[in-house]
């Protein structure tokens, strides 16, 4: 379906829930086929997901939120849907995400207080859906990204066969680790960009949550605390790592030795999450054309780096990372 068509089925089914007493605004995309619009009435405002079939399915961002909801999370209210041609109107959070008050110089720690509170409601619900599981298979094909996209597009390398196994091999120790972890609810994308300041106040708002998983307790911390677009210092990290590690119920914390053994493990699984967005961000501009996730990498770069150092990789062990 072309472009043109798509926008005649858009306004028409908006006809169909508001007349013609309406104004439809583009909103930032996000890194899929997805399209979201502001969408104006008389006296409101709504956010329309436009997600073409058959290159996105609005069901299981449905059900996720549905169970999101149930849960206790602060997601927007469904307003109207249309499954079958892939548009859902939703309520509008608004314009401020976690990123842009943290730029203005707002207080965070109402924030952090937030996101650790919802986390644990996220950790300690039962899905209402089938999640698929975060595991060693999952956690190889997501550092191909790294390997197919980021060296051979970005650093001008491609790896032949003997490299992507050693590769893989001095990863095992990591990559075995966070399999053993304790599997919880995990939102996937829990940063930054994903966490609105609906009227810019708490509870935070949720977005992005379609793919969310059955994976290691640690996973949604470190997308939190080693988001790839922020860079917070290391003691404000361990700050709120300790506050979340203390607050964990004993069959989650027994999974660790004491807080050091928990913040180690949080820091692998920030190892292992940005070697996926590197390639992520190399897949999206070289593929997608979406040339201005390049500029997400310099930074991502650099939180791998600290990682490596954080956990004693050096370029003897892991020489392909050490490339970046």
């Amino acid at each position: 379906m072309s472009g043109e068509e798509r926008t005649i089925r858009r306004q028409r089914w908006l006809q169909q829930q508001f007349g013609s007493s309406f104004e439809i605004k583009p909103l930032a995309g996000d890194a899929s086929f997805r399209r979201y619009f502001r969408v104006t009435t008389a006296d409101t405002q709504f956010v329309l997901m436009d997600a073409p079939p058959p290159h996105e399915d609005v069901r299981p961002f449905l059900a996720v939120r549905n169970w999101f909801e149930q849960a206790g999370l602060r997601v927007s209210q469904l307003k109207a849907e249309d499954q079958q041609q892939g548009f859902l109107l939703l309520e509008d959070l608004g314009d401020e995400t976690w990123a842009t008050y943290l730029a203005s110089g707002g207080d965070m720690q109402p924030l952090f207080e937030d996101a650790l509170r919802q986390l644990n409601l996220l950790q300690a619900s039962t899905p209402s859906v089938e999640l698929p599981l975060f595991d060693m298979a999952r956690m190889r094909r997501e550092c191909d990204l790294y390997l197919d996209w980021y060296l051979p597009r970005v650093a001008a390398i491609t790896p032949n066969a003997n490299e992507r196994e050693s590769f893989y091999a001095a990863l095992t120790d990591v990559l075995n680790r966070l399999a053993a972890l304790p599997h919880v609810p995990v939102h996937l994308d829990y940063h930054s960009r994903n966490l609105m300041l609906p009227a810019s106040s708490c509870p935070l708002g949720q977005i992005d949550y379609q793919d969310a998983v059955m994976g290691p307790v640690t996973y949604d911390m470190a997308s939190l605390l080693y988001d790839c677009y922020q860079d917070y210092p290391e003691q404000e990290r361990r700050h709120w790592s300790r506050i979340f590690f203390e607050a964990l119920p004993e069959h989650l914390a027994e999974a660790f030795s004491d807080f050091d053994d928990w913040h180690h493990a949080l820091r692998m699984t920030a190892l292992q999450r940005h070697i996926k967005a590197i390639g992520i961000f190399a897949r999206l501009a070289y593929r997608d054309g979406k040339t201005q996730f390049l500029d997400e990498i310099p930074l991502t770069r650099k939180h791998l780096h600290d990682e490596m150092q954080a956990l004693d990789i050096t370029d003897r062990t892991l020489p392909l990372l050490w490339i970046l």
